[in-house]
């Protein structure tokens, strides 16, 4: 067993000392040679994948990457490299396991471990295939192997989105409208444009945007009644002295004023009498 026990070492140091034990080892042939980083720098799969291209036949790797201080190389993303890129740059190199239990061992030892996997991380992250971007989220709807370059079935991840969109304050207009379709709203032209700048406006407040705030908002700013009166001023005057008196001022669908003065039993009966 090799160790990178402080992960101090870079990719082409540790896959040098592995070939070079390989090379000037007498008996090296008869036993197999193992690989143990740490990720003290954020290199142990890079050192790993160093390694076993090198010569290494075993790599020592946890779930999630959990361990010692920043913790070991991630069996998932070691996995993940090497079924990615193993025939093609790697000399061939498999594992022979079955990818798609991956994101269940990832929430078990999550579960098991309390140990939180951050949302950014490689593989099992939480947003390891969402697309927030709108240049990525074009893409994705286009042709899915722009921007993703496995798929998160084949970590056994089945998810309700099939183009990974999250709606957020880069989404651009695909993204927006292929999601509306996917309501079962279907809006073009300057409904859909001052649509789209609403959505833009509550997306810099919030960090993403789900179904129902789209339905709210889709409610609030396009499947609107024509507008009749619209209620221009309102001023009350009531007390123990004398009569209430409300004069209100309307404005209707072509813009003309009406202005109208009424006293009532009270405030309220005043306003709509007015």
């Amino acid at each position: 067993n090799i160790p990178d026990t402080v992960g101090y070492t870079l990719p082409n140091e540790f896959g040098q000392l592995i070939a070079d034990i390989k090379a000037n080892t007498p008996g090296i042939e008869n036993v197999i040679i193992s690989t143990h980083c740490q990720n003290d720098l954020g290199l142990s799969t890079a050192n790993t994948l160093a390694g076993a291209y090198a010569g290494a036949r075993q790599v020592e790797v946890t779930i999630n990457g959990i361990g010692e201080r920043a913790g070991n190389a991630s069996l998932e993303e070691v996995v993940m490299a090497l079924k990615c890129r193993g025939e093609q740059v790697l000399g061939g190199l498999y594992t022979g396991i079955n990818t798609q239990h991956i994101i269940m061992a990832s929430k078990m030892v999550e579960e098991y471990s309390g140990l939180l996997v951050q949302p950014h991380k490689a593989i099992v992250g939480a947003n390891a295939f969402a697309h927030e971007s709108g240049i990525h989220q074009d893409g994705m709807l286009k042709h899915r192997d722009t921007y993703e370059i496995m798929s998160p079935e084949d970590i056994g991840l089945h998810r309700a989105n099939q183009s990974g969109i999250v709606l957020g304050k880069l989404s651009g207009r695909h993204a927006l409208k292929s999601k509306m379709q996917e309501l079962g709203f279907a809006i073009d032209g300057k409904e859909f444009d001052d649509f789209f700048w609403r959505f833009k406006s509550v997306a810099e407040k919030k960090k993403t945007i789900t179904d129902d705030d789209l339905i709210a908002l889709i409610s609030d700013e396009v499947f609107q009644p024509q507008l009749v009166w619209k209620l221009g001023d309102l001023q009350v005057t009531c007390g123990s002295l004398g009569l209430s008196t409300a004069t209100v001022k309307l404005i209707d669908a072509d813009g003309e004023e009406h202005v109208a003065c009424c006293v009532g039993t009270g405030p309220i009966d005043a306003a709509y009498k007015a």
